[in-house]
This record gives structure tokens, sequence and C-alpha cells, in this order.
């Protein structure tokens, strides 16, 4: 007789890890859900990483794990994916901690909500006090978004997603083709392309997970986290997705991350016309030989265009209410009319 497949299998890429990966594992193999499996993928750890996968895997049989040659974070996902029995794929890293009910908690939102795609859940970032302002930053923002349409109206700002908070259909993984190596952030190019697929996302408000902050995190240390990568996942997913059915595109912000994302946007072959910005020392200027317009000269070039879509790419902190509320004033609709961007 064929053995059962658990509800639940949690996926777990592990490099280097001794120092944190039993108090990952121990917040697992204390969940008050029990039907699950831990599937661990050591890719090419040089430290104890193996022997603990080893010993725990003998304590505790719901722990099974690879090996292989060291190749990366997602040739790692997609080699423990393959090997995941359950319909549910939980996301775990082995330097983060789960709270006791995160995956009882998941799959019963899942198994109440069919129509639900990827489930997360609110994060805390930990050591406490040692966490940068950044990132708590990041993480006000990201806990801040709970519905579908709040993930998806921002989800071109940043990842709105906490990649190892996340449970998801396996359908839908298979369905976007899995992880993939395109250089730049493997968790927020899926979460885009899941996105561009129609995938139906929620995020569960208690915090469920929390996430370590350290040097060594990828996000820190990997070309792939960089700014300027992040700003070409943007611009190649705006331009199949967004911008594919439009004729006009200008971006409000002419400073930095304006430019740059222009310079991508224009690579993807969207039909940048002009830039919008605040600052008289920019206006009347112009941007990759496009002109720099005032705020009060876009109606005028709007009522030009016939399928006009304005991106909003300002990131100094606080512009984002500043920028809704000039919009809004002028009759602009938030998703259908403009994004954020930044």
């Amino acid at each position: 007789m064929a053995k059962r497949s658990p509800s639940v299998s949690v996926l777990m890429p592990c490099y280097n890890a001794e120092a944190t990966l039993e108090e990952a594992l121990d917040s697992l193999f204390c969940q008050s859900f029990t039907d699950f499996e831990i599937v661990a993928v050591d890719d090419g750890s040089t430290d104890r990483t193996g022997l603990i996968l080893q010993r725990c895997s003998q304590e505790d049989k719901r722990l099974r794990w690879l090996q292989q040659s060291h190749q990366g974070i997602v040739a790692a996902l997609n080699a423990g994916l393959q090997a995941c029995r359950s319909d549910l794929i939980a996301r775990m890293d082995a330097d983060d901690c789960c709270h006791p009910m995160r995956l009882e908690l998941q799959a019963a939102f899942l198994a109440e909500h069919p129509e639900v795609a990827v489930l997360g859940c609110r994060v805390e970032a930990i050591p406490h006090g040692q966490v940068r302002q950044g990132l708590q930053i990041y993480l006000e923002w990201q806990n801040s978004l709970l519905t579908d349409a709040d993930i998806r109206r921002e989800v071109f700002v940043e990842c709105p997603l906490a990649h190892p908070s996340l449970m998801i259909r396996r359908n839908w993984l298979e369905r976007v083709g899995g992880y993939q190596e395109v250089g730049w952030a493997e968790d927020y190019d899926l979460v885009l392309r899941l996105y561009l697929a129609g995938a139906t996302f929620a995020k569960l408000p208690q915090v469920l997970l929390s996430w370590r902050e350290r040097p060594e995190r990828l996000t820190r240390s990997d070309r792939r986290y960089a700014l300027e990568n992040f700003l070409r996942a943007k611009a190649f997913y705006l331009a199949r997705g967004p911008c594919a059915s439009r004729d006009a595109v200008i971006i409000w912000g002419a400073g930095m991350i304006g430019r740059r994302l222009g310079k991508h946007l224009l690579r993807q072959g969207v039909p940048l016309k002009a830039y919008a910005d605040i600052d008289p020392r920019k206006i009347g200027g112009h941007r990759h030989g496009l002109p720099v317009l005032a705020p009060e000269a876009l109606p005028g070039w709007w009522q030009g265009q016939s399928q006009p879509l304005l991106l909003a790419a300002v990131g100094a902190r606080g512009a984002r209410p500043l920028i809704r509320r000039r919009l809004a004033a002028l009759g602009m609709q938030e998703g259908s009319d403009w994004l954020f961007t930044a």
C-alpha cells in the first residue's frame, strides 16, 4: 500500500545553517498541526548542516532531507519541490522560526478559501533590538497589505509577501514553472509571475513567522537582490502586465529611481513618453530625451492619449501618501490609471 501523502510539505533550503537550523526545525516540530513533512535540501554545506539534518531526521521521521553539490537557492528549491508530496507547499528558511500555530492556521484558511492560491502571514524581525531600520520599515509596509486587492495594488513597490511565510498550492507553483534563475530575486520573481497568471493572494493578520536579520542573508550578500536587479524585474513584468495594452506611459519621479526604472522600461519596449516631477529644477528638462512635466500639466497631457498609464517611482519615505492625494485630486484612479512602482 502506498504511503499516504501529508497534508502540508514544508520546503526548506539549507546552506551553512548550523547556527540556526536546529531552532528553525524545533519551531516546526512543535507545531500544533502535525500532518506535515519537512523536505530540507542541504545545498552543499561545508559546516555541520548535513549532520544536524541527519540526526534530526532520525529523531523525527517527518523530516526528509536531500543533499546536493552547492548550486544555489533556486536549484535547491526546485530539487526540494520535486521531492515534496503534498498539494500545499509551505516555505521556510533555515534561519527563521515559526509560531506554533502557523501551519494549522494557514492550512485551515486555504481549506476554507479554495480560490486563494498564495497565503502569507504577518512577520516580525529578529533578534529584537538588532533589526535595521530599513528592514523594519519594509515589514511595516508589508504587514499592512492583507487582502488580494492590497497586495496586487502594490506588488510593483517591493515584494509584498515574505517568501518564508508563504503556503502555496502546488498546482499554482507548477502552473508558473516553479522557481526560475533569471538574474534577480527568485522570491519576487515568483510573486510577479503568480500575479500575472491571475493568482489570488491573501495574508493572515497574525504574526506567525520570525524573520532573522543577519549580515549573511542573501538579500544583503547576493547581487540578485541589488536595487538595479529589482528595477529590471519590475520593468520586465510591467512590460508584460500593466503596460502591455498601453500606448503611452509616464513616470512620476525624475530622480534616481524614476530614471533607472525608465531606462529598463525603454529596453523592454514600453512606450514611455514623459516624466513628471514636483522639483522645479527638473521641470522643463529631459530624461532619456523625454520631457519632464509639472504635475499641473498632467491633465492636458493625459487627455491627449488613448490608453495612458502613470507609474509613480519616488522612493522617498512618506512620498506615497502625498502622491496618492495629488493624483486623486486630478481624478486619476489607482490601479487603472496609475500604479506605485517604488
